[in-house]
């Protein structure tokens, strides 16, 4: 096996760094929504909402269910084999060895392909937790202020 560049190394370490601080991420995120969604829902099913209320609050619902969706998409296993895992469960010892020193330059570039589509959901997600968040809040505040 031949010695590593060390840039090469800690590059490889930052994006994986990276990927497990949008993981996360992302798993915060989706526990907060998932806790908005369960308030959101007790609060609609004990006070008497008005139509305004019901259809700010229904696509503030409609907004964070597509954030859920968008978070779980950006946590979904990658099982096509070209990185990590799946391509080592294929290989003997010698050859992860020989693998991992031949092509960490393009391991680098995957995975930082990985990482910037999960951020990219990840940041999708969060500006739809906030506008479904916003939606929410609007709804609150016409069942409150009795619109009709």
């Amino acid at each position: 096996m031949s010695v590593t560049d060390p840039s090469l190394s800690a590059a490889h370490a930052e994006v994986k760094a990276e990927i497990t601080r949008t993981d996360t991420k992302t798993a915060l995120l989706l526990a907060f929504v998932g806790a908005v969604l369960a308030g959101a829902f007790t609060v609609a099913r004990d006070v008497p909402l008005t139509v305004p209320a019901t259809v700010a609050g229904g696509f503030g619902l409609a907004l964070l269910v597509g954030a859920v969706g968008m978070l779980l998409w950006s946590v979904r296993p990658n099982l096509s084999g070209r990185h990590g895992f799946p391509l080592w469960a294929t290989l003997t010892a010698e050859e992860i060895g020989a693998a991992v020193a031949r092509d960490l330059a393009a391991d680098i570039a995957g995975l930082s392909r990985l990482a910037v589509g999960k951020f990219t959901c990840l940041r999708r997600a969060v500006d739809l937790t906030l506008t479904g968040g916003a939606l929410l809040i609007l709804a609150a505040l016409l069942t409150a202020g009795g619109a009709a």
